[in-house]
């Protein structure tokens, strides 16, 4: 195989979520394989802390601040992307909600909408505002960050369950809609992965991996780098027959 098909050479590429974990992990593999990064995060200090580490590497990328439950927060951060960094052919979707554990009949109705406002939502407005300047350039890949979760079930979980569906589905009806623009879109579905989130559900990595892990068929949890290749893939050239399509990297937890 043509390693050159995994190349991000001259090509905008924005990455929701960039601050901590997978987002940041995307982020950093995509500015070693050269493309321009956009780091958006709500975090703006852990986004421009990724963007420095893109640069000491030898890469380019900004930083941009931007809460993506805001409509008119995302339209500015992509206008600013387009003028720093150039109209965007790639773009992630990985913002996630720290939602909290509980039953729909203990979850509030805010907790319920601030899950929806950052997982799905966040996604329906960065893309709609991407979109155009996709178009303009000729086509791209968008990728929703789901998760194994989108396709079973886990009890105490139903706002993170309900939203990494719906964003399966939205991709696959993105897909429909822009393919004929050059635009492919899928979703990129971890099972359970070493980071931040992993500790606020469990206490401690420590407990998570006690816990967790012998729940995947290879009886560990992920690492934020195995899920960050499996991104590289989707926005590049390597799969380029490949959109409607969810892409499962989750250690076998769904297997059986």
């Amino acid at each position: 195989m043509d390693e050159r098909l995994f190349r991000l050479d001259g090509r905008t590429a924005l990455v929701v979520g960039a601050a901590t974990g997978i987002g940041r992990s995307i982020a950093l593999a995509f500015g070693a394989l050269g493309a321009h990064v956009g780091c958006i995060d709500r975090n703006e200090e852990g986004a421009k802390a990724t963007m420095r580490e893109i640069a000491q590497a030898g890469g380019k990328a900004e930083a941009f601040a931007c809460d993506i439950t805001d409509e008119t927060a995302v339209g500015a951060a992509v206008q600013q992307c387009v003028a720093a960094c150039g109209p965007p052919r790639i773009l992630v979707n990985g913002a996630a909600a720290d939602d909290p554990t509980g039953t729909i009949l203990e979850l509030s109705p805010a907790q319920w909408q601030m899950t929806l406002a950052v997982n799905l939502t966040g996604a329906y407005l960065m893309s709609r505002a991407v979109l155009p300047h996709m178009i303009a350039a000729g086509g791209g890949s968008i990728i929703h960050i789901a998760s194994q979760m989108g396709r079973v079930g886990a009890a105490g979980r139903p706002a993170y369950c309900a939203t990494k569906g719906a964003l399966i589905q939205l991709a696959k009806v993105m897909a429909t809609d822009h393919a004929a623009q050059n635009i492919r879109v899928n979703t990129l579905s971890p099972g359970a992965v070493e980071t931040r989130r992993m500790i606020l559900r469990f206490g401690d990595m420590e407990t998570a991996r006690k816990t967790s892990g012998p729940l995947h068929l290879l009886k560990r949890l992920g690492q934020p780098d195995e899920i960050a290749s499996a991104a590289v893939f989707l926005a590049s050239d390597a799969s380029s027959f490949m959109t409607g399509a969810d892409l499962l990297v989750d250690g076998g937890y769904t297997a059986v």
